[in-house]
C-alpha cells in the first residue's frame, strides 16, 4: 500500500493483480509505504477505513481518493494457483502442486477454503462495511498501462514500470463445469470485472 499524501491517493494493493511492480515503480514519490507485513501491504478498504482512514487523512482537509487494479476472475485465481505451485513452497500446506486448476477453484468456493485456496476474493477486498464498492479509481490488470498514466498524472513524473511476482507458466484450463459453477457461486467477482470493464479501463 502506497500513500501519496500530497497528491491526495492512496494506492492498495490487490494481490496477484501487478500492483508490486507499480509499487516498485512508484516508491520514490510516495509519502507513507505499507510493504510488509504482507497482511498490511495488502490492505483492504474496510481496513483502511477502520484503521488508517483517521490517521491519514487531517480534518478539514479533502480526503484521500483510493485506487485499485482487479483482474479477470478466471484469470486472477490462475495466477494464485501457479504462483503456489512454486518449488519453493512444495510440500507446504498452501502449495498447488498435486491440485489440479479445477480442485483448487472448487476448493476456493468454499465457505472455509484449505490452507491452498485460502487466497480471498478481489470483490470483498474493494467492498466498504456495507458491500458497496469503495475505490475511486479502479483499473483493469489487462490494460494496466491505463493506470500507470494516472498515476504518472498523480505524481507528476514518468514511471518505469517492471514485471514482479511473475507465477510460473503452467496449463490452467477450467473445465465448463467448474466454470459454470464458479459464475454461479461467485457472481460477485464477475460483477466487478464487468464495471471495471464497462469504465473503459
Amino acid at each position: 500500500m502506497l500513500v501519496f499524501w500530497k497528491a491526495r491517493l492512496v494506492l492498495l494493493a490487490v494481490p496477484k493483480t501487478g500492483t508490486t511492480a507499480l509499487e516498485e515503480a512508484l516508491l520514490p514519490y510516495a509519502d507513507t509505504a505499507i510493504l510488509n507485513p504482507p497482511q498490511q501491504k495488502h490492505c483492504t478498504v474496510k481496513r483502511y477505513r477502520n484503521q488508517l482512514q483517521k490517521f491519514f487523512e487531517q480534518r478539514g482537509q479533502r480526503k484521500l481518493e483510493l485506487m485499485a487494479v482487479v483482474r479477470e476472475p478466471v484469470g486472477w485465481l490462475s495466477s494464485w494457483y501457479r504462483y503456489r505451485a512454486r518449488d519453493a513452497i512444495a510440500g507446504h500446506a498452501n502449495s498447488t502442486q498435486g491440485v489440479s486448476f479445477d480442485a483448487f477453484v472448487e476448493a476456493w468456493l468454499e465457505d472455509d477454503p484449505p490452507a491452498f485456496a485460502k487466497v480471498g476474493r478481489q470483490s470483498r477486498f474493494v467492498a466498504e462495511e456495507d458491500g458497496t464498492l469503495g475505490i475511486d479509481h479502479l483499473f483493469s490488470h489487462a490494460h494496466l498501462e491505463q493506470a500507470v498514466g494516472f498515476l504518472e498524472g498523480r505524481v507528476k513524473a514518468k514511471l518505469n514500470v517492471g514485471r514482479t511476482n511473475v507465477s510460473p507458466t503452467q496449463a490452467t484450463d477450467l473445465s465448463p463445469r467448474v466454470l459454470r459453477r464458479l459464475q454461479d457461486e461467485a457472481p460477485q467477482e464477475f460483477e466487478l470485472w464487468d464495471h471495471v470493464q464497462s469504465l473503459g479501463r
